[in-house]
């Protein structure tokens, strides 16, 4: 059986899209953007008093375990995730997967 891992960014909102594309160019075989909002500490900026939200977008990539650092570079390179506030990016293993239509793609 193949391994599947899920590769998980969470960036500011707007990058998502180029960040995509530069996964699928890598071999990821689509993406999943939901959007969110920081909670944490240096999220919440303040501007005359005002509390602005950090808006995020979480990017998910459900692929296949040989192809991970390919599509994680990629997407480091283009989020510029190494630069501090930029974003984070993690993997995770996938188990008891449902609903792909096209399962042999991985």
């Amino acid at each position: 059986m193949v391994d599947i891992i899920a590769i998980c960014a969470i960036v500011e909102r707007g990058k998502a899209d180029h960040i995509v594309d530069c996964a699928k160019e890598s071999g990821a075989p689509g993406a999943t953007i939901l959007y969110g909002r920081g909670t944490g500490e240096h999220e919440a900026k303040k501007i005359f008093n005002l509390h602005i939200d950090s808006l995020k977008e979480v990017i998910i990539i459900i692929t296949d375990k040989s192809k991970q650092k390919d599509i994680y570079d990629a997407m480091v390179k283009a989020g510029n995730l190494k630069e501090p506030g930029a974003g984070i990016i993690f993997t995770v293993p996938v188990e008891n997967l449902l609903g792909l239509r096209h399962r042999d793609q991985f």
